[in-house]
């Protein structure tokens, strides 16, 4: 793990620790003194784009936004999935434009023209390779400048609406629709960066035209959450989605196999996402055994140390898998680890709950139309 993973992972646990040590305590007070500063800057900038001070700029199309108050670990991937699919399959002509996180180099890049993925994950992001790959027919572009992204966007291929993934926060991009997503496990994430893991105040629900409370099936408690978000932004439709286990993709031999491939099958787990609980729950809903697992932090780049670590606890562990998940996949790079198959256990979107009022305040599809 890098030097700068370790200050992060340190400064969660001490931020979460319920018996703080002394040293955990002094952290956590520094960390709470820097989220009050934290705070009141966002609040300026919210203040300034509020009060029309500072400038947002308008495309020619619809743009609908995919974004949440948390730093990951929603399911925003998954979402723009499924939006961008369903108004694809309806006939809309749609784009995808996301920032590209973790990739090298900078600018506007066109990851995908919706024929061919241009890029790999290294120059893209994981998350826009994954889009690209997982949505034919749909431009994926990238770039730190969501405006200029989007501009080429339209230039390029004319869409009816753009997908912003990743972008509530993002204000400088004239939006037609806001969709903030929060997880059911974890809605508010402790207040806060970098106390907690909130990038605004819970009072930016009201921004939002629509709100989607992920992993409505994993337990918490959402419909007391359905009361909550009405209490701070009230008349704003809510929704409910789950993360659907669908197949699994057989990286060693290139094919797909049915979930039912993995029942009663020992498995070591490995993931760099913003919610890896999600992801062994997913695992052990299938039937699988959970033998062992391995967490990295999000879109942490995997070295050969890395994947000879994950081959080696997995033969300890006696597993006959290593399974991982869709955008670890695109930066793992390999289909066989010390002997063992590498496979993906895909998921995708569903909304279980308030779609129709979903699609009447975001003015798209979100649901596949079939027949």
């Amino acid at each position: 793990m890098k030097a700068r993973e370790r200050v992060v992972a340190f400064a969660r646990r001490a931020a979460r620790a319920e018996a703080p040590t002394a040293g955990e305590r002094m952290v956590r007070g520094l960390l709470s003194v820097a989220s009050v500063a934290y705070g009141g800057l966002v609040r300026a900038r919210n203040a300034g784009y509020d009060r029309g001070l500072l400038r947002r700029e308008r495309l020619p199309c619809r743009v609908v936004c995919v974004g949440n108050l948390s730093v990951g670990g929603t399911g925003k991937t998954p979402t723009v999935l499924a939006l961008a699919g369903a108004a694809a399959g309806a006939g809309l002509r749609v784009c995808v434009v996301l920032r590209g996180y973790g990739r090298r180099g900078h600018g506007v890049r066109l990851v995908s023209d919706g024929q061919r993925v241009l890029l790999g994950w290294r120059e893209a992001g994981d998350e826009a390779v994954l889009l690209a790959e997982r949505l034919p027919g749909v431009p994926v572009v990238v770039g730190e400048d969501r405006v200029a992204a989007g501009r080429l966007a339209v230039e390029r291929f004319e869409p009816r609406a753009i997908f912003l993934d990743d972008g509530f926060q993002h204000r400088r991009l004239h939006r037609d629709a806001d969709l903030v997503l929060l997880d059911c496990t974890d809605p508010f994430g402790d207040g806060l960066l970098p106390r907690g893991r909130l990038r605004e105040p819970v009072t930016g629900l009201r921004r939002a035209d629509a709100i989607l409370l992920t992993r409505w099936d994993c337990g918490g408690d959402p419909e007391g959450l359905r009361r909550r978000v009405a209490a701070v932004a009230p008349g704003r439709p809510v929704g409910g989605a789950v993360l659907r286990p669908v197949r699994v993709r057989d990286l060693t031999a290139q094919r797909d196999r049915p979930l039912a491939d993995l029942r009663g099958v020992r498995v070591f787990a490995v993931s760099g996402i913003g919610n890896p609980d999600s992801f062994h729950r997913t695992v052990r809903g299938v039937g699988a055994v959970l033998a062992g697992c391995l967490v990295y932090p999000d879109h942490h780049v995997f070295s050969e140390e890395d994947r000879r670590r994950m081959g080696e606890a997995a033969r300890r562990c006696q597993a006959d898998w290593i399974v991982t998940t869709g955008k670890d996949a695109v930066r793992l790079e390999t289909g066989l680890l010390e002997g063992r198959p590498v496979a993906v256990l895909e998921v995708v979107l569903e909304i279980v709950e308030g779609a129709r009022a979903l699609e009447a305040a975001l003015g798209v599809p979100v649901e596949a139309r079939h027949g």
